[in-house]
């Protein structure tokens, strides 16, 4: 019976953490205005591409 316990609460402690971990990477993307890194990621693919046609 106590260990039925001690899941049902472990079970109630990973859905908070997953929410807040959730809650988390949302504040990270959204929030956080990182505006200016994520435009300097989307261009890494085509940098490479004219490094190579330029040197190549």
């Amino acid at each position: 019976m106590a260990i039925d316990n001690l899941f049902d609460r472990a079970s109630s402690v990973m859905t908070v953490i997953s929410f807040i971990t959730f809650a988390g990477i949302l504040w990270w993307a959204f929030i956080h205005n990182k505006e200016a890194d994520f435009a300097t990621a989307a261009q890494l693919p085509f940098d490479d591409d004219d490094k190579e046609t330029s040197h190549g």
